[in-house]
């Protein structure tokens, strides 16, 4: 082996040796805001809650792998068409039809696995993205006038969907984001809309504790 190649395999072996240095796992909690919206509907944004746990794989400066388990709240409310009423007036032997509105209340609670992929442009700046699978625990549909709330139901029990957003840690472990979560399977049916399936989409604004991380 010349000196040349005995150079060039010590350089690898160092860059190895010091990438592998840096490879740490830490796991962490979060818990934070949802502002929810069931697409393709009238109804509007819903206030609730998510929290969960995290395991931070980090393999690098710039990459960690996060795997994490957490509970969402998500759904949306608001007014929405519920349809017609035809009556007949018997002194102008005629019918009339008017639209008919109320307001729905839904709330899906969901189970949710998801695999972070975090980049750090910086120490303290990061994106992440990532794939879910989100299972149905409880779901709870509230319509007024009662009498066409059978006329709403829950979608799918399972969803799938991606993630994506910003972080800002600290050095003390506590770090804020912003993510955006889309799924793509039904997530929610109305049987007087007919402009097909209604997905989740959830802005999440949170915070996060890394354990170990000075």
């Amino acid at each position: 082996m010349n000196r040349q190649n005995l150079v060039i395999i010590t350089l690898f072996f160092l860059a190895f040796v010091k990438t592998q240095a840096q490879v740490s796992f830490r796991p962490g909690i979060h818990a934070g805001v949802n502002l929810s919206k069931l697409t393709n509907t009238d109804l509007g944004n819903k206030t609730d809650f998510y929290i969960g746990g995290f395991g931070a794989l980090k393999l690098g400066k710039v990459y960690t792998l996060q795997p994490e388990l957490n509970y969402s709240r998500q759904g949306g409310k608001g007014t929405t068409s519920m349809g017609t009423t035809t009556t007949y007036n018997p002194v102008t032997n005629s019918y009339t039809t008017t639209s008919d509105s109320g307001t729905v209340d839904v709330s899906l609670q969901y189970i949710s696995a998801l695999t972070i992929n975090k980049f750090n442009f910086t120490e303290d700046f990061y994106v992440l993205a990532g794939p879910f699978a989100d299972i149905l625990i409880a779901d709870d549909i509230k319509a007024n006038p009662q009498s066409k709330e059978y006329n709403f139901n829950k979608g799918d029990d399972i969803d799938f969907g991606i993630i994506g957003g910003l972080g800002y840690s600290l050095k003390n472990g506590i770090a804020f984001e912003a993510r955006v979560k889309k799924g793509f399977l039904n997530s929610f049916t109305n049987y007087y809309d007919e402009n097909g399936d209604s997905n989740n989409l959830v802005f999440q604004f949170g915070v996060a504790y890394t354990f170990g991380k000075k």
